[in-house]
C-alpha cells in the first residue's frame, strides 16, 4: 500500500518524510523560546563599577587645592587643567636671565605669551644653525641634547625633562644661533615663546628692561651632573643664619567640574508597542540596549575625553614611560611609585594585560590573582588589575597603563553624578517621554550625566607608551 505526502512532511535534505511528521511542519505548531536582544558591544565596564560617585547636586564640583611651587630649585612648575598648560607666572623666576625679577604683573604677562607644543618621539625641537629666536620649556617628556660627534654621528651631550628650560639667554641676544640640536626622545609637550613676544612685553614694562639689561652677562647658575640646579650648603656654622625655603599658596582659580551628558532620542512605533510586547516589552528592551550603549559611551568618556578623562587629567610629573617598549615588572614597580600612598586598581586595556603577563612569563615570574566580588582578577604587588578596552591603542601597538587611588577621603579620584533627577531609570541616568508625534512614533530622551576628577596630583599615575605587540 502506497502513502501520499504532501511537500509539508518533506524532511530536511531533500528526503522525503514517509512514516511520521517533519519536525518542519511540527515546528509551525510549536512556541519557540527566545532570549533577550544581545549585544555584543556591552563590556565589564570596570571603571564605573569600581569609581566611587560623589553627588553634585549643583551640576558644578570644585576642587579646592594649593598651588603648590617651589622657588629656588632650579626646574618650572606648570599648572595642567585636562590637556591644557600654563605657566606658573612666579615660576619664571627660575630662568637666569629673570632670577630676583618680582614684578608679579610682567610676569604674568609673559606667562600669557607662551603657546603650548605638542612633538612626537624623533621630531626636532630646535636645529643647530638656525636662529635662536624661542625660549622653550619642558612640561612632560623627554628631550636630548645632540652635537655633532666624533664618529659622523650626532652625540647625546645632556637630556632635558620635564622642568627643564633651554633658551632663555637667546631672548637677549637678537642674532644668536642654536649651538646644538634639541630633539625629542618621548612624546614632549614644550610651552615656547618667541623673543618678539618677549621683547613686546619688555617693552611696556620698564623694570623689566632694567632688569634684563643688569641680567645679561651673568654666568648662568651652576649645574651638577644630572641638570639640576647646584645647591648651596652651609655645615658646622653658627648663629642664625639666612635659609632658602619654599611655600605653598592656595589656587586664586580652583579647577570646577562640569557634569558631562550623554543623550540620545530613543523611538519605538506605537503599532510595536502595542502589538508586539508579548512575551517581552519592546519598549523595555530597547531602553535596555539603549543604556547600555549610553553607559559604555560614559566610561569612554571618563578616559578619553579632554576635558575630564583620566587620560588627560594626569599631572605631568605623574606621566612615565616604560624602559624598553614592553611592560617589565619593573615599569610596573615604577607605576605604583607615582601613586605610592595606598594605590587602589590599575586599569590597562586587554592587550595590554597580555602583554603584562608575557613579560612576566620571560622572568618566570606569575602575578598573583586575587579574588573580587566573585571575579578571579591578576594583581601586581596585591593591586588588582582590571581590564578597559576604552583605552585606546595606537596603530604603532602601543597603549597607556593607569595606577589611581579613589575615593573622596583618601583624596583620590572619584566619579561625579547627579541622582534623584526627574524620570530616573538608573542612577544618573533618566528616560524622559517626550510624546507622539504625528507619525504616532513615541519619543524617548535618554540622558546620562557625569564627569571625574582628581583630587590630588598623585591620585593618578599613567604607563605610557607600552608596546602590546612583543
Amino acid at each position: 500500500m502506497t502513502t501520499s505526502v504532501d511537500s509539508a512532511s518533506a524532511a530536511e535534505d531533500g528526503q522525503p518524510q514517509l512514516s511520521s511528521l517533519g519536525t518542519a511542519a511540527a515546528r509551525n505548531l510549536a512556541t519557540t523560546s527566545k532570549s533577550e536582544p544581545q549585544m555584543q558591544g556591552i563590556t565589564s565596564r570596570w571603571l564605573l563599577r569600581l569609581l566611587p560617585w560623589v553627588q553634585v547636586p549643583g551640576g558644578t564640583y570644585r576642587v579646592n587645592r594649593r598651588l603648590r611651587y617651589t622657588v629656588g630649585d632650579g626646574r618650572i612648575d606648570f599648572v595642567t587643567t585636562g590637556s591644557e598648560v600654563r605657566v606658573i607666572a612666579q615660576e619664571l623666576c627660575e630662568l637666569p636671565l629673570l632670577r630676583g625679577f618680582t614684578d608679579v604683573p610682567s610676569l604674568e604677562a609673559l606667562a600669557e605669551r607662551f603657546v603650548q607644543r605638542e612633538y612626537a618621539a624623533g621630531e626636532v625641537i630646535a636645529e643647530a644653525g638656525r636662529p635662536a629666536d624661542h625660549l622653550y620649556l619642558i612640561a612632560h617628556g623627554k628631550a636630548a641634547r645632540l652635537a655633532p660627534g666624533k664618529y659622523d654621528s650626532p652625540a647625546v651631550v645632556g637630556m632635558f625633562a620635564g622642568g627643564d628650560h633651554f633658551g632663555d639667554q637667546a631672548l637677549a641676544a637678537p642674532d644668536a644661533d642654536w649651538s646644538y640640536t634639541l630633539k625629542a626622545v618621548t612624546a614632549c609637550t614644550v610651552m615656547a615663546i618667541r623673543r618678539a613676544d618677549f621683547a613686546e612685553v619688555a617693552g611696556a614694562s620698564p623694570a623689566l628692561r632694567s632688569h634684563v639689561r643688569r641680567r645679561v652677562g651673568i654666568p648662568q647658575q651652576r649645574r651638577n651632573s644630572h641638570g639640576e640646579a647646584e645647591i648651596g650648603l652651609a655645615s658646622g656654622h653658627t648663629g642664625e643664619p639666612v635659609l632658602s625655603g619654599t611655600f605653598v599658596d592656595y589656587e586664586l582659580s580652583p579647577r570646577e567640574y562640569e557634569l558631562s551628558v550623554a543623550q540620545t532620542v530613543l523611538r519605538v512605533h506605537s503599532r510595536v508597542a502595542d502589538l508586539y510586547n508579548e512575551p517581552m516589552n519592546q519598549v523595555e528592551q530597547q531602553l535596555r540596549l539603549t543604556v547600555e550603549a549610553l553607559r559604555e559611551r560614559q566610561e569612554h568618556e571618563l578616559v578619553n575625553n579632554r576635558e575630564f578623562g583620566l587620560l588627560h587629567n594626569a599631572d605631568l610629573r605623574r606621566r612615565i614611560h616604560t624602559r624598553t617598549g614592553p611592560p617589565t615588572p619593573d615599569d610596573l614597580d615604577e607605576l605604583l611609585a607615582t601613586v605610592w600612598k595606598d594605590p587602589g586598581l590599575i586599569l590597562a586595556h586587554p592587550k595590554a594585560i597580555a602583554a603584562i603577563g608575557r613579560e612576566c612569563s620571560k622572568r618566570g615570574i606569575h602575578p598573583d590573582a586575587i579574588d573580587f566580588q566573585g571575579h578571579s582578577v591578576p594583581a601586581w604587588r596585591g593591586v588588582p588589575i582590571f581590564p578597559c578596552n576604552k583605552i585606546p591603542v595606537t596603530r604603532s601597538g602601543t597603549s597607556s597603563v593607569l595606577v589611581m587611588r579613589t575615593g573622596e577621603s583618601a583624596q583620590g579620584v572619584v566619579g561625579l553624578h547627579r541622582t534623584g533627577i526627574a524620570d530616573e531609570y538608573e542612577p544618573g541616568l533618566s528616560a524622559r517621554f517626550m510624546g507622539i508625534d504625528e507619525k504616532a512614533i513615541i519619543s524617548y530622551l535618554v540622558s546620562a550625566y557625569y564627569s571625574a576628577a582628581v583630587l590630588v596630583p598623585d591620585a593618578l599615575g599613567i604607563l605610557e607608551d607600552v608596546e602590546i605587540g612583543n
